[in-house]
Parts: structure tokens; C-alpha cells; sequence
């Protein structure tokens, strides 16, 4: 994890939470704890982005940190991240099953990625 590359303080403001996914992420911490955030590339699950207990996902050493979400890190894979560097990740809460291997997969309600492009202007992030 040494090599990860963190852009949490690079002056872009590269991920943000809707008040539904915050409202989703403090009743996970409040049962599990400490959680981060791996944006998926794919496979599996799609591109959801995937919430887990700190410690139980290994961060590898291409993954890049985009920032903190209700105090949650948040990584995205290296190969992803190139081509989405030039947008925010929003995440958002939304009625649905979640992804199997995330957390919130039981609470009937799933994590989704919205995205807005880093131009200067600040999104209105969706509610």
C-alpha cells in the first residue's frame, strides 16, 4: 500500500456522497465500524462502487485515493482512474439490492456512481 498514489489533496474535489448515500454509510458504520470505498472497474459487480469494513479489502499498490466520503477513504483502481481522471465521483444511495460482496447488499438499498466532469464548476450533487 505504500505506492498508492493519494489525490485527496491535489485542490480537485474528485469525490463527494449525496445526503442518501451519507444517511446509508453512517447505519453501516454505526454495525461494522470504519469503512472505505473501492470504485469497481467491472467484472463482478459492474461499476458499483463497493463499501467494506477498513481491513477487509486489500488496497494494492495501483489503487488511488480520491478523497473521503462521511469520513470514509475512498480508492479507485489505477487503470480506471486514467480514465476517469477528469471526473467527480458522486456517490449516491438508491432503493435496490446492493452489489453481493458490498456492504449495504441486505438494507435493501444499493450504492451507485454518478459522476460529474472536473471543469471548474461545482456540480449540484443530486438528493
Amino acid at each position: 500500500m505504500d505506492e498508492t498514489r493519494d489525490l485527496s489533496n491535489d485542490g480537485q474535489r474528485r469525490v463527494e456522497a449525496t445526503p442518501a448515500a451519507e444517511a446509508l454509510i453512517e447505519e453501516l458504520k454505526a454495525v461494522h465500524g470504519p469503512l472505505l470505498f473501492h470504485q469497481s472497474g467491472g467484472c463482478c459487480d459492474g461499476s458499483a462502487p463497493m463499501c467494506y469494513p477498513v481491513g477487509d479489502f486489500k488496497i494494492g499498490r495501483y489503487d488511488v485515493k480520491l478523497g473521503e466520503v462521511a469520513g470514509c477513504p475512498v480508492y479507485i483502481g489505477g487503470q480506471q482512474f486514467e480514465r476517469w481522471k477528469h471526473t467527480r465521483l458522486i456517490i449516491d444511495a438508491v432503493p435496490g439490492r446492493g452489489a453481493g460482496f458490498s456492504l449495504e447488499a441486505p438494507t435493501g438499498q444499493r450504492f451507485l456512481t454518478r459522476s460529474a466532469l472536473l471543469d471548474g464548476e461545482e456540480p449540484a450533487c443530486p438528493t
